[in-house]
């Protein structure tokens, strides 16, 4: 049954206002902010040939959905279309409350989300899957034209409910259907470690995050002079807020970074609070899990030489965004600011760059551990 034929131009519009967009916000071709009139009647053109000679009857709302993904996936690795089921997932206030399966993977365009950590114990980890693994389906729903975000709720779930997932392992396809569970029952833990203050593993960084390295953490190293190893590796999500008081708890700067912003404009961001730990010897692991606010902490203790960063390049997801309801329940995931370190370096799409690398295929704490016990006291020179 074909639909009434206003209903499509009026979809087929919203989808060319998306296209404009997309027109708009690349780097001008002339000193106009606004594409020449060639630009448009091409547009027109495409969008009358899909409608009038395109074999099939299109569905214009998943026309208009390919648009907005198109729009927005074309802007930075952060942002994201978010379909109502997953904005519902997105707004969540609690987050850290919603059910996993336990898997990080980093989303490039034009590629399927490949994984870069499983968590221990975790659902994934007990179906086999393994860091290299690329995730080609969601529930028969492809990856390919997904943004990371897209990816990364579409994991998540209210509901303890299974998730099959397609999976390309060594050029073998494979389905695998993957329990969810609690991922997060504490934010931050710590063991002890001989010959150091203790390992903290921090899991998240969402609020509460920092209170419970006061309670837990504070108590075990407090009066210790050696060197407490801060383990980030795998802590993928949070909120930028949580991350100024995790790294407040070292150090204290009136500038610790900027918030770049439309129009170049710049926000300070700032840890303004007397640190509680201001002298202890610091290192800080780090892994390609390590995203967004963990990126933040990291970069601003190894730029402002609190502490000496060991592990592998980071993401380079360190940006505050904003989430923009639409008004069929679907939403925007937005990148309105990009960190920048007090130095000058930028971290968001350059990823953070550590003072000791781990060599390809050293992964463990035990490789970890090699590299650290032999700095000079965890103070970057």
């Amino acid at each position: 049954m074909k639909l009434p034929r206003p209903r499509i131009l009026v979809s087929y519009g919203l989808a060319a206002a998306a296209l404009f967009l997309l027109l708009w916000v690349r780097p001008p071709l002339q000193s106009s902010k606004f594409p020449p009139a060639k630009d448009f009647d091409i547009l027109d053109r495409a969008i009358e040939h899909i409608r009038d000679d395109y074999v099939n009857e299109t569905d214009p709302l998943r026309t208009m959905e390919g648009a907005f993904r198109g729009l927005i996936g074309a802007l930075d690795p952060a942002s994201a279309y978010l379909s109502a089921e997953l904005m519902t997932r997105a707004s969540s206030p609690r987050l850290d409350r919603l059910f996993d399966i336990g898997l990080a993977a980093y989303k490039r365009p034009g590629a399927f989300p490949v994984v870069i950590a499983v968590v221990e114990g975790s659902p994934a980890e007990k179906a086999g899957i393994q860091p290299g693994d690329a995730v080609s389906a969601v529930d028969d729903r492809s990856t390919l034209i997904w943004s990371h975000n897209e990816f990364r709720f579409a994991l998540k779930s209210a509901e303890p409910a299974p998730v099959k997932l397609r999976l390309i392992h060594e050029n073998e396809t494979t389905e695998k259907t993957v329990d969810r569970y609690a991922p997060y029952p504490v934010a931050a833990a710590w063991t002890a470690e001989p010959g150091t203050a203790g390992i903290v593993r921090i899991h998240h960084l969402f609020p509460g995050a920092t209170d419970a390295f006061r309670s837990i953490v504070l108590p075990q190293v407090a009066g210790r002079k050696n060197t407490l190893i801060l383990d980030l590796r795998g802590c993928r999500e949070g909120e930028i807020e949580e991350a100024r008081g995790l790294v407040n708890l070292f150090l204290k700067s009136p500038r610790a970074g900027t918030f770049e912003k439309k129009g170049g404009i710049k926000t300070v961001w700032a840890c303004p609070a007397e640190p509680v730990l201001p002298a202890v010897p610091l290192v800080v692991w780090v892994d390609p899990a390590t995203m967004g606010p963990a990126e933040i902490a990291a970069g601003v203790l190894c730029d402002l030489k609190r502490a000496i960063v060991v592990g592998t390049p980071t993401a380079g997801l360190a940006a505050e965004q904003k989430l923009l309801p639409l008004d069929a329940g679907d939403g925007l995931l937005l990148t309105v600011g990009a960190f920048t370190l007090a130095s000058g370096e930028a971290l968001f799409e350059k990823g953070l760059t550590p003072d000791v690398k781990i060599g390809p295929g050293k992964k463990t704490s035990a490789d970890y551990l090699e590299k650290t016990k032999g700095l000079p006291g965890g103070r970057r020179p």
